[in-house]
């Protein structure tokens, strides 16, 4: 099988063998839970709540809107009684404004809730309208809202919308599980992107340490002539959305550039579900499907929630740890967060719940440069970690910036390949957003 990949990159044990076979279990809040919704979930502009305390919502009312071009409306995932607005704590770590619901296990729906409906013919401002409406966005990574993604400005000419299966990141597994359970709806949902625009190709690009799922996705779309599956080698960051453009179209996103530059599209394959549903069936975004792994992790599974819940909720409701973990992480182990608490709510940017015991989750002490090379023979994007470093503890902003540390995509393969365990991932996106917050001030 012929394979296509990226420049670079790094091989991280994939983990995945603890819940690559397992389906996909849904699991509901239980009644009288509390179930938080930030108003904050997204990249672009907060929401601000349109229910007072006191007030009954109902299952999949939208609860929280702005007007702002970058963002996206929240509705209620179950139906109950708005308990508090005040601020959560957010698997980031940040403190943000929340409606707070009381489950009343009712899932009683609201009546602006569509049914199935024949899309023939759907003019391309209504596929626009209800992929805004439903809140969908980015599910894969930053929560980027996705009607606006979808709706470049006219001089983007895209020809290719890739489908982003690679699910790169060790541990993860429930992109691949969807692939295998909801294979023809995935199809469906890329074919509706291809409406919104009609010269372009869909690529579903899957690495072929899923051999199952290509070979499902190849049968559903062998009599699709615009749809074609790509195989991509088994590497991390694979999916990182520049890797996996110019892993498939060999085209390079410049810096400061976005993919639709290159005229692509690229969305994950959650995503791509979510809009089926909110096209095709008129359903908001109201669950998440999240990857509970780890070696503590009593029963490791793909579990499909409802946003709102807390990790906490879903941890118990599977049986919860085999043992105290030393380390929990909301999302992948390369990418995703350390958390201290896990009373925060599952939101719609959260794909996994990791935890490890103290033997796999240690880590030796950094210890100083031995000018190597390896971080940047392993950096996806052609960087310099090490030198980015040590701008860093110069307090040097404007070298960290000629050398082009925002053009840093976080993946952590530096700190993964770097043998003195050097903290260079983290020590480079702290300085980001340090840098950025100061520009945004000026």
């Amino acid at each position: 099988m012929n394979t296509q990949t990226f420049k670079r990159g790094v091989h991280p044990p994939d983990g995945k063998k603890y819940t690559n076979e397992k389906p996909i279990d849904i699991l509901m809040p239980k009644e009288g839970a509390l179930l938080a919704f930030p108003m904050s979930q997204h990249i672009g502009a907060p929401c601000s709540p349109i229910v007072q305390k006191g007030e009954r919502v109902l299952l999949g009312q939208k609860i929280a809107e702005s007007d702002a071009f970058m963002s996206s409306p929240i509705h209620s995932s179950i139906s109950g009684t708005v308990k508090d607005i005040k601020p959560v704590l957010t698997p980031s770590g940040a403190m943000v404004n929340a409606i707070i619901i009381e489950n009343d296990a009712k899932l009683e729906e609201d009546p602006s809730l569509g049914k199935d409906t024949n899309i023939e013919g759907i003019s391309r401002q209504k596929i626009l309208d209800k992929i805004k409406n439903a809140g969908i966005v980015g599910l894969g990574g930053a929560g980027f809202p996705t009607h606006v993604k979808l709706n470049p400005p006219a001089d983007k000419k895209i020809d290719s919308i890739i489908v982003n299966a690679a699910e790169c990141e060790p541990y993860l597994t429930t992109d691949h599980r969807v692939l295998l359970e909801k294979t023809e709806r995935v199809v469906k949902g890329l074919e509706i992107m291809l409406m919104l625009h009609p010269d372009a190709k869909g690529y579903i690009a899957i690495e072929v340490n899923k051999p199952d799922a290509i070979e499902a996705l190849e049968k559903a779309v062998a009599s699709k002539s615009k749809i074609s599956v790509i195989a991509l080698k088994t590497k991390y960051p694979q999916g990182s959305e520049k890797q996996l453009i110019y892993a498939v179209t060999k085209r390079e996103v410049p810096s400061g550039a976005l993919p639709a530059d290159a005229g692509c599209i690229v969305d994950n394959v959650d995503t791509v579900l979510a809009i089926e549903r909110a096209v095709v069936k008129d359903r908001p975004l109201m669950r998440r499907i999240v990857t509970l792994s780890g070696d503590a992790v009593k029963n490791p599974g793909n579990y499909q929630v409802r946003i709102g819940m807390s990790f906490r909720e879903l941890i118990e409701m599977t049986g919860g740890f085999s043992e105290e973990p030393r380390k929990i992480i909301a999302g992948g182990p390369m990418m995703g967060q350390a958390i201290f608490s896990i009373d925060v709510p599952i939101i719609k940017t959260s794909s996994a719940i990791l935890a490890f015991t103290e033997k796999a989750a240690a880590l030796p002490p950094e210890r100083n440069c031995i000018r190597c090379g390896k971080c940047i023979g392993a950096c996806p994007m052609g960087l310099m970690p090490a030198t980015l470093n040590s701008d860093i503890l110069a307090n040097d902003m404007a070298a960290f910036e000629a050398n082009h540390g925002l053009d840093c995509i976080e993946c952590g393969s530096c700190s993964y390949i770097c043998p003195a365990k050097r903290h260079l991932a983290q020590t480079i996106r702290a300085t980001k957003r340090a840098v950025m917050a100061a520009k945004r001030k000026k």
